[in-house]
């Protein structure tokens, strides 16, 4: 077999707002494999700043993978741990090509163009007027679940937007879910969590800076609204899982392959949570349509009835033209439509 790698940089099509700032572009690597006859395409998809990934030799161990393929050996379990996201890649990549190199991970009813996935649409940070107007498209595209990411303007300004939604849109129509990407503090978290309560909202992700454990312990224990870990994940393998959810007990998981480590790792976090009765859904990176493509098929075998955090393909000018598409708050794949070629 043969391996290589691509950089490749997508740019947003608005500049976009989080908790650690602004981004304008993402930038990643896609990993092709080929046997003379099948190609797989996987994508390494990282995001500075919150991936576990050491970037500083990024491009070495991408190179290192590639020689360790070639040879038809398993890569070193160091490399696995320290770099996630080229897991996720070599790990989809793989997945192609043994399938056929159709881009075709998991085939179901999703990818016959049967079935779609119900997706929250995001809404991210900004001044009031923009984000309302984000929610505004939305729920004119016919999403009846919201997910908006808190914790970046002013709290104050925050809470009128959501008062305005909740009273135009009461819970039966429209759900709620926030990303507040730890940007509470001990001091205040409690206060925040009580004030956005009254807005009826589904669930918030991760209120506190990953780390703090006891903090995040009390939070789940005491906050009126349900609490779904997100970045505490990032990190975390085998038994000191099971430790992170028995401790937390968080009402729900996030799941985000390409920072955790792929669809095994995912597959590892469903096992443990579903015995302590913890819930989960998936979401989607920033990775281009070939990353999103391979955790929407994954998701789709799952059977989970959440609604999963799919909707970020849009974000792009230039993303991969693909079979994916979003229709009335769900995400479908078109099997007639065509992949542009990677």
């Amino acid at each position: 077999m043969q391996a290589n790698y691509q950089p490749y940089q997508l740019n947003f099509t608005k500049p976009v707002l989080t908790s650690r700032g602004e981004m304008t572009v993402k930038n990643g690597y896609y990993l092709t494999v080929t046997d003379g006859k099948n190609k797989g395409v996987g994508e390494c998809s990282f995001i500075e700043g919150l991936s576990a990934d050491d970037l500083s030799n990024y491009e070495e161990v991408l190179q290192t993978i590639c020689s360790y393929i070639e040879k038809d050996e398993k890569p070193d379990s160091t490399i696995v741990s320290s770099h996630p996201s080229i897991v996720f890649g070599l790990e989809s990549a793989l997945l192609d090509l043994i399938n056929g190199g159709k881009k075709i991970f998991f085939d179901s009813a999703f990818t016959q163009g049967k079935k779609q996935i119900p997706i929250n649409g995001l809404v991210w940070m900004g001044k009031k007027d923009f984000m309302q107007k984000q929610i505004e498209e939305k729920l004119t595209l016919g999403f009846n679940c919201i997910k908006i990411k808190v914790g970046a303007i002013d709290f104050v300004e925050e809470v009128s937007l959501l008062r305005a939604i909740r009273k135009k849109f009461p819970v039966d129509k429209v759900e709620i879910r926030l990303d507040a990407n730890g940007a509470f503090n001990a001091a205040d978290v409690f206060k925040k969590l009580e004030t956005l309560a009254a807005f009826q909202i589904h669930s918030i992700e991760q209120p506190v800076r990953k780390g703090q454990l006891e903090l995040m312990m009390r939070v789940c224990k005491q906050s009126p609204i349900p609490i779904a870990l997100d970045e505490e994940l990032i990190g975390v393998h085998g038994t000191v899982q099971d430790d992170v959810l028995s401790f937390i007990r968080p009402k729900y998981i996030i799941l985000k392959p390409s920072l955790l480590g792929g669809f095994a790792v995912c597959d590892e976090w469903i096992r443990k949570a579903e015995r302590q009765n913890i819930e989960w859904w998936a979401t989607s990176a920033l990775e281009s349509n070939i990353g999103l493509n391979a955790i929407a098929q994954w998701v789709f075998t799952k059977k989970n009835k959440l609604v999963q955090g799919l909707g970020t393909g849009s974000l792009y000018s230039n993303n991969v033209n693909s079979p994916l598409f979003m229709e009335n708050g769900n995400l479908g794949y078109n099997p007639k439509a065509k992949w542009e070629n990677v």
